[in-house]
This record gives structure tokens, C-alpha cells and sequence, in this order.
């Protein structure tokens, strides 16, 4: 018999086997997981561009198309995600395969980064391929590059963490599904996605910048446009502090076995 496998303080290979299963998994149903919220994106493009293209011509400097394409991508990128993570571990527990994971040498960190980066690779997917399916109806000017691939990334981790969050914690899928009904959806479509929050009364646009959600989607249209309605550096540290807060808790909640362990 071989000498047994020696592993350092990660286990870079169970890591990578547990990352590319999720990355797998997505790439194996593209035409759910990536020609879909491609179709539905360039829908509400169709949709928005004609109920309003001649009313609304313009966002402040911005043509009206320019400014809506970032907020449909964003919404997209970030619905994805969180399926990604959410439904992952949702299945495992339905089908009784989590213990797989849960038995392997993995640690709490390592099942994190492993689910989160698999839906991170995910959502960033789906808004590299949006951005390419948008560009013969809208122009992308992307005057700040950084502030794409930054917000790309921190708003597909966010919603890769509360998705594993809300994995672990539901017991069934419509538990899931009311999440995403409820909270998700309605988070993303009061962000701005659609429109300037300048427009709201005072009241509505001050709740505006109370989510998080509008950080998302503001700070990755500044890098697009060059256009923002808040402070696009307050907006980086509001992801960046939330997105640790929620690592926390997921580490916290899988080291525990919250709802995954008899």
C-alpha cells in the first residue's frame, strides 16, 4: 500500500475538486444556467427600450440604453449566483449526497470558498456573455475597467455567500424560492436597475441607499458609463464589508453544521 497523502494547511486538492464540481455543474445545463438569463436579459432590454427609449432619452449625460444595460446585466449576474450556491447545497441535502462533502478533509473555510467561487465563476459568467449578447444594441464604453471587474466580482460573492446561507438554512425548495421571490428580486428591481434613484422623493431615494443591492449595481455602471448616483468609494467599502460579514457566517454556519449535521 502507498504512503498516505500528506496535506498542508489547505487542502488545495479537495478545494479545486469541490470548486470545479460547481463550476461543472453550471456548464453542464449552459442552456439553462447561461443562454436563459441571456434571452431574459435582452427581453427586458427590447421591453424598457421601447416603452421608454423616446420618452426617457437620456440619464443625466448618459443615452438612456447605456445607462439601463449595466442595471439589466447586474440583475442578472447576481440572480445567478445566488442560484448557483443556494441550489447546490439544496440538492445535496435533498439527495443526501451532502454528507460527501462533510465527510471529506475539508474545512469550514476551504467548503466556503469552494461553493462561493464556483458561484462567483458563475455570475461573472453570465455578465461576460450579457455584455457580449448587449453590444450590437448599446454601446459600452467601460471609461472605468476596475470598477466593472471589481463589482463583478464583489456582487457575485455577496449573493454566492447569502446563497449558501439560504442553502443551509432551507429545509425545502420553496423556502428557497421565497427568497428569491421575496427578497431578491424585489432588492434588485428597487436599486436602480431600471432607473435614476436622483428621481425618487427624498424619502425613497435615502431607503435606496440603504441597500446594498444599489452599490451593486451604481458602482458597476460608473465603471461602465462613467455615470453614478452615489459615492462609488463608499459603495466599494459597503460590498467589501458586507461580503466579510457574510464570509463570516457562512464559515461560522458550515464549521457548525448548522442544519447539516444529525
Amino acid at each position: 500500500m502507498g504512503e498516505p497523502r500528506q496535506m498542508g494547511a489547505v487542502n488545495w486538492r479537495g478545494f479545486a475538486t469541490l470548486y470545479l464540481r460547481e463550476v461543472r455543474r453550471f456548464v453542464k445545463v449552459a442552456g439553462q444556467t447561461l443562454t436563459a438569463p441571456v434571452v431574459t436579459g435582452l427581453l427586458f432590454l427590447a421591453i424598457f427600450s421601447l416603452a421608454l427609449g423616446r420618452a426617457v432619452e437620456t440619464v443625466g449625460d448618459v443615452p438612456y440604453l447605456e445607462f439601463l444595460a449595466p442595471g439589466l446585466i447586474m440583475m442578472q449576474v447576481v440572480q445567478n449566483a445566488f442560484a448557483n450556491s443556494s441550489s447546490s447545497l439544496m440538492i445535496s441535502k435533498v439527495q443526501g449526497n451532502i454528507v460527501d462533502v462533510l465527510m471529506a478533509p475539508l474545512s469550514a473555510v476551504e467548503m466556503t470558498l469552494g461553493y462561493a467561487l464556483g458561484a462567483v465563476t458563475r455570475g461573472v459568467t453570465v455578465g461576460i456573455v450579457l455584455i457580449a449578447a448587449m453590444s450590437p444594441f448599446v454601446h459600452f464604453e467601460f471609461a472605468h475597467p476596475g470598477f466593472v471587474i471589481y463589482h463583478l466580482v464583489a456582487a457575485s460573492a455577496m449573493m454566492a455567500l447569502i446563497g449558501i446561507l439560504v442553502g443551509v438554512w432551507a429545509d425545502k425548495f420553496d423556502q428557497m424560492a421565497a427568497i428569491t421571490n421575496f427578497v431578491i428580486t424585489p432588492l434588485s428591481f428597487l436599486s436602480g436597475t431600471f432607473y435614476s434613484v436622483e428621481r425618487l422623493p427624498e424619502g425613497w431615494s435615502f431607503a435606496a441607499h440603504l441597500n446594498p443591492f444599489f452599490y451593486m449595481i451604481d458602482g458597476f455602471r460608473y465603471g461602465v458609463t462613467g455615470h453614478a448616483d452615489g459615492s462609488v468609494l463608499a459603495g466599494m467599502a459597503v460590498l467589501a464589508g458586507v461580503d466579510l460579514v457574510l464570509g463570516i457566517a457562512c464559515w461560522r454556519a458550515l464549521a457548525r453544521g448548522w442544519k447539516l449535521k444529525a
